[in-house]
């Protein structure tokens, strides 16, 4: 296993991303979002991804060049078309927009529609926070969790994610989570490693627990804490597939597969502006103290140390490469 510096990583992405049909910018930004990930080890969001990309840009089940439409249909809400696009340079080009929304009226929604899938959400909410509002963001999946005690597969993993301005252009908050026990790239990771994974995680296709990572990919995931992570579940679905127009979880095709229809999800923010309470920033800086009085304790995403090189397994480092030099 390699250890590769994050800049590497940011490099070998744009170049990949460039050689199978992606303009300048989108690359760049893609590039950004993986490395981003890389930086905060999430692989599954960062270099996992790239070979789908790649072989969906070449498909056609993701464009590369397009240009996103922003429109503001209502003072408090901005929509992007992405026009089957990826979604990060979406977003980019309608935050602004979004942010200006949130200033005048205090909160606004900004819907990412026809996009690609958006992998790491922290990538968005934090953009958000750094902007100085406070940014939740929602999106769904291909459908993987059944209800509890029930086996047939409804929602994804349908992540959330929750971000809060510091007041000086930095991030006092930050988190990012499936509402499953676990990201689907842990079963399919642990399958590829020959691993068995933690009763919890998921049930088989007859709906029983497993510790085989095959059988819970026949299966369906578990939701976090049971019925409570199942009604985040369902909150998210309903915030992205239903409040911002997207496709609903159930009808959504495998989300790496190099070949099909494009994804056509739509991902959810909500950005308010804490400006309207001048003790806001003081409020959460004094509770992040207050958690740090314990030795280890933090409030999430606050004080973590980003790398700067990451440890990739010499075979996705090659393809990568290889990608690169297409």
């Amino acid at each position: 296993m390699a250890e590769i510096d994050v800049s590497q990583i940011h490099k070998v992405t744009q170049r990949a991303l460039r050689a199978h049909g992606a303009s300048d910018e989108v690359a760049g930004i893609m590039a950004d979002a993986v490395s981003w990930a890389e930086a905060r080890g999430n692989r599954i969001c960062g270099l996992y991804y790239l070979e789908s990309y790649c072989q969906q840009l070449i498909s056609g089940r993701v464009r590369g060049a397009v240009t996103p439409s922003v429109t503001r249909p209502r003072s408090s809400t901005v929509e992007v078309d992405a026009g089957y696009g990826f979604a990060q340079p979406a977003f980019a080009a309608a935050l602004d927009a979004a942010t200006t929304a949130a200033r005048e009226t205090g909160i606004a929604s900004l819907f990412v529609r026809h996009a690609h899938t958006c992998t790491a959400l922290g990538w968005f909410t934090e953009a958000i926070a750094k902007a100085g509002m406070i940014g939740m963001g929602y999106t769904n999946a291909s459908p993987i969790v059944a209800p509890p005690g029930g086996k047939t597969r409804v929602i994804g993993t349908n992540p959330m994610s929750f971000a809060v301005p510091d007041g000086d252009g930095g991030v006092a908050m930050m988190f990012d989570q499936s509402t499953t026990s676990v990201a689907l790239g842990r079963i399919t990771m642990a399958k590829a490693a020959g691993e068995t994974i933690p009763e919890g995680w998921a049930v088989d296709a007859e709906g029983k627990p497993t510790t085989d990572p095959e059988a819970a990919l026949a299966g369906s995931l578990c939701s976090m804490g049971g019925y409570k992570g199942w009604g985040l579940g369902l909150m998210v679905e309903i915030m992205a597939a239903g409040l911002a127009a997207g496709t609903p979880s159930r009808e959504v095709k495998p989300l790496k597969a190099p070949e099909g229809a494009p994804h056509d999800l739509a991902h959810c923010f909500i950005l308010i502006d804490p400006s309207i309470r001048p003790e806001f920033h003081a409020m959460v800086a004094g509770l992040a103290e207050a958690v740090a009085q314990d030795d280890g304790a933090r409030v999430p995403g606050l004080g973590k140390v980003l790398l700067t090189k990451v440890a990739v397994p010499d075979a996705l480092w090659e393809a990568s490469c290889a990608l690169s030099e297409r």
